[in-house]
């Protein structure tokens, strides 16, 4: 009797296993937020860095967040999965500036682009790199 009764704690233990393993797992949205920190905020920031000060430029914020705009994915036309973001900036002594840097990153390989004007181009562009604008990208097509 005794054996049964911890048989059957040990399955309601069990039982519970899978539920606390995934909420220790950060969602898409969350992890996707974090590639975008580490892969273009970061490396924006050291760029930033490198700007004089005596520049004619206008300065970089000193601070960067990054908003995701939807937890949930959407399908560009080609049927491939991406999350819209923001990047709001923070300048010396004033408030949040929202919507500085707009664009989106797709889940599956994590590449990210940003909106340029009309269109999205690779984020690798506002790090210093050549970029044409990408067609299709970051669009949902209107539902017929």
């Amino acid at each position: 009797m005794k054996s049964l009764r911890w048989l059957s704690v040990f399955a309601l233990a069990l039982s519970f296993a899978p539920q606390i393993a995934s909420a220790d797992e950060p969602s898409l949205a969350a992890r996707m937020q974090q590639h975008i920190e580490a892969d273009f905020v970061k490396p924006l920031a050291a760029r930033d860095q490198e700007t004089s000060r005596f520049s004619r430029m206008r300065m970089p914020p000193q601070e960067r967040r990054v908003r995701m705009l939807q937890p949930t994915t959407s399908l560009d036309a080609s049927k491939r999965a991406f999350l819209p973001f923001a990047i709001d900036g923070k300048f010396a002594g004033g408030e949040w500036q929202e919507n500085e840097i707009t664009g989106c990153v797709y889940t599956e390989k994590g590449d990210m682009y940003v909106k340029i004007g009309d269109g999205y181009r690779p984020s690798s562009f506002l790090l210093g790199q050549t970029a044409d604008p990408v067609a299709g990208v970051c669009v949902t097509p209107p539902k017929a």
